[in-house]
């Protein structure tokens, strides 16, 4: 449980409109990205090639629900409807799964490890401007559920066997990461309600455009250091 002191930083924060509004909108475009994680990895499970991948699938993507389920309680509890929360972001996310549906079992994997993964790094860093209470919930939701060690023996095993593949896969992983910093750059740029999350407060730190500058080298920073993983670095 919580201590006291936490709910009642949670509380001040929370007492500012715009502050508030911010973290409403935060709650909506990872509610929806959690939406849609769980049935992306319900229609990966059709590409799976056995029964204990289709099995791996169903229990990330019964996981991913659960994160969903904790959001809107979450925004229940703070007053807002989940669906005008999470309207503002569903064509930017669903551009993104549009522009990279993959083509096969391991096109899909890569996707789930690194494009997942760059939108966990980005949401986690944006954790780093919420109060106490709501940066446990994001930082949470936005828990491994197995999917990355699932998604890398695959992989590795795979390209080992087939290095022409490995060659595809890099190729994949880098437009995953152009796609992913497009839509990121631009929920940041259109949506200035989440600009009071970067002026601090209430304890919070804030932000200036030099530390938001470095915000998207450590996401391209840490999707090198996941291709790597994958021995798709070169």
């Amino acid at each position: 449980m919580p201590a006291a002191g936490a709910d009642s930083g949670a509380e001040d924060a929370l007492a500012d409109p715009g502050y508030r509004a911010a973290v409403v909108d935060l709650l909506g475009v990872l509610a929806y990205g959690e939406l849609t994680a769980f049935q992306r990895l319900a229609d990966d499970a059709k590409l799976a090639p056995s029964i204990a991948d289709k099995a791996a699938l169903a229990a990330m993507a019964v996981a991913e629900f659960g994160h969903f389920s904790r959001i809107r309680e979450r925004l229940t509890a703070l007053g807002a409807d989940i669906e005008p929360a999470m309207a503002p972001y569903t064509v930017a996310i669903d551009s993104f799964h549009e522009h990279t549906r993959p083509a096969d079992w391991y096109e899909s994997l890569v996707k789930a490890y690194i494009g997942d993964g760059i939108g966990s790094d980005f949401y986690r860093e944006m954790s780093a401007y919420l109060d106490d209470e709501t940066q446990r919930l994001v930082r949470d939701v936005l828990a491994d559920t197995g999917h990355a060690d699932f998604a890398v023996e695959r992989v590795q095993a795979a390209t080992a066997r087939n290095p022409a593949l490995a060659g595809r896969l890099a190729l994949w992983g880098r437009r995953l990461l152009g796609e992913a910093l497009a839509q990121a750059q631009r929920v940041a740029a259109e949506r200035d309600t989440l600009l009071p999350l970067f002026e601090g407060g209430a304890g919070r730190p804030g932000a200036d455009l030099a530390e938001l500058t470095q915000i998207f080298a450590r996401l391209t920073e840490a999707h090198t250091r996941r291709m790597t993983t994958l021995n798709l670095a070169a």
